[in-house]
């Protein structure tokens, strides 16, 4: 029997597999951590950026649409932090400041791709979707008082 077909029951659930036991154990708590901080629409905006070589900082500032100086900052500081992007300074004047991605962050590139195929493919359907739901909840009409 193989780690994947392995089961443990659990209150409430019958035969879960081990996989998704973790989850139900708390073991998600780890998995939570590295999604929100590679999740955000910053981080995956950055990764994106990043995919074709270093950049400045200012060129990601530019590239990136709506983000503040802070935001970046702290996005790249993160996206570092988790091995994800080297910060390479040049001791020019001005100072010189050049992001890259690592072998840890460019294997990440692949999901995030697929991430956004993803949404692209399915932007009508969402829409289609929401225009439904919204439809049904009322949103959008306008309540006259009597």
């Amino acid at each position: 029997m193989t780690k994947q077909d392995s089961t443990i029951s659990i209150q409430g659930h019958i035969n879960v597999p081990v996989i998704d036991a973790a989850f139900h154990l708390g073991g998600c708590s780890g998995i939570n951590e590295v999604l929100s901080r590679i999740g955000d629409k910053w981080s995956v905006q950055v990764v994106m950026m990043l995919r074709d070589g270093p950049r400045r900082f200012s060129e990601l500032r530019r590239g990136v649409t709506g983000i503040t100086q802070r935001m970046l900052t702290l996005t790249l500081r993160g996206l570092e932090r988790n091995g994800l992007v080297t910060r390479t300074m040049f001791p020019t004047i001005p100072p010189r400041v050049d992001y890259e991605l690592t072998a840890l962050g460019h294997s990440l590139r692949g999901p995030v791709e697929a991430l956004g195929r993803w949404a692209m493919e399915n932007q009508p359907a969402i829409r289609e979707a929401q225009g439904v739901f919204d439809a049904r909840a009322g949103v959008g009409r306008v309540v006259q008082k009597t």
